[in-house]
């Protein structure tokens, strides 16, 4: 896809759709809706599928085209937050006896930077980027496992996990926690990364409709089997790896494989303008999307939100989050070198005259501790 190629807006939209399953998730905490629409497993699906058509020009500008992507909004997050952490008293003292050390991964996110517990609604969804950027670094070395071998490589994931989950295997003991956590979100999620390389390679279409709804159905049931069998906290498949990886992946082979035309959404335009917008600005949602709905609670009470119920402390986090994708959203845009907008549209989304690589599609976009 180039810059003047048209978009999969069925990938598009389904990354739309995630991130507000995402925020509604977040706002009224639905356990259930982790079953209706697995968002992770669906966002790192479509990671996976345009990491796999980036690198089949260059794996090394596909890394660096989605890192430069990924970290800018971080950083802005970082340069805000961790100054007013220390402000509220914060002294990282749980960070290994390395303090200092750990800070550096709100620049480098190979971990989960640490995080204080007034802060814990902004610091909560940051294993996803830590997740997504493991798993881009090793796409070049998993592409080429992929291309040679691919039932087995989008299997290991699933063979990691097991053994993290259920083996003699204590990743925690081993590695730490924070570390711990790395490999079990990358195995919980990388096959269904994978299966974004078939979906991208054709391979999941070609394969036959009745073999690949059966499989996906398996997939389906032994992941809701599992989490029936072996509720965390709730029956919520966030909390429990397993089960979200079965889940998740016999999920996104069924919604990968389908391919609806969408120019119908073209006729709607302020459906066609949302799906633009949280497609343009996803980073910056994911980021902020918890914040905006910690504070809608005091702001809340403050204006009277609680008159209308939890729809008024919803509106109120809407609000602030549009205030947050206005005030932070065109990194974005610089990261991605598009011409920075404060609400992009279609038109807005135009790279930069002297951009010399032109990324074909746009990063995003376990512990999920509260995640989705």
């Amino acid at each position: 896809m180039t810059a003047t190629s048209p978009r999969d807006r069925y990938l598009d939209a389904l990354r739309a759709v995630a991130l507000v399953r995402v925020v509604v998730f977040h706002m009224f905490g639905f356990a259930w809706l982790s079953f209706v629409f697995p968002a992770m497993g669906v966002m790192f699906a479509l990671g996976g599928s345009l990491m796999a058509a980036s690198m089949k020009r260059s794996a090394t500008a596909a890394v660096r085209g989605r890192v430069r992507r990924l970290l800018p909004a971080l950083w802005v997050m970082g340069a805000i937050v961790v100054p007013a952490m220390f402000w509220h008293g914060w002294t990282p003292d749980d960070a290994y006896g390395r303090p200092l050390y750990q800070l550096v991964f709100w620049a480098v996110p190979v971990a989960e930077p640490p995080g204080s517990e007034w802060a814990d609604s902004t610091t909560v969804v940051l294993w996803y980027l830590v997740t997504y950027l493991w798993l881009v670094l090793i796409s070049p070395l998993a592409w080429r496992a992929y291309r040679r071998f691919p039932l087995p490589t989008v299997l290991f994931p699933l063979v990691v996990l097991a053994v993290t989950q259920l083996g003699p295997v204590d990743v925690g003991g081993i590695v730490g926690g924070r570390a711990g956590d790395v490999v079990v979100n990358v195995a919980t999620y990388g096959a269904c990364w994978f299966v974004g390389f078939a979906h991208r390679t054709g391979q999941l279409r070609r394969l036959n409709t009745a073999l690949l709804v059966g499989l996906g159905a398996v997939c389906v049931a032994a992941g809701a089997g599992w989490a029936v069998t072996h509720p965390a906290e709730g029956l919520n498949l966030n909390d429990i790896p397993l089960a979200q990886a079965l889940y998740s992946l016999g999920f996104v082979l069924l919604v990968l494989r389908i391919s609806p035309t969408m120019n119908w959404l073209a006729q709607i335009r302020p459906l066609d303008g949302a799906v633009t917008l949280l497609n343009s600005r996803a980073v910056t949602v994911y980021l902020w999307h918890n914040v905006a709905i910690a504070l809608a609670f005091p702001f809340g009470d403050l204006v009277g939100a609680w008159r209308i119920g939890d729809l008024g402390y919803f509106g109120l986090a809407l609000a602030l989050l549009t205030v947050a994708v206005m005030g932070f959203g065109w990194v974005e845009d610089l990261a991605a070198r598009r011409r920075p907008a404060l609400l992009p549209s279609r038109a807005t989304r135009r790279p930069l005259r002297f951009q010399p690589y032109i990324s074909d599609i746009r990063g995003p976009v376990r512990n999920s501790r509260t995640l989705g």
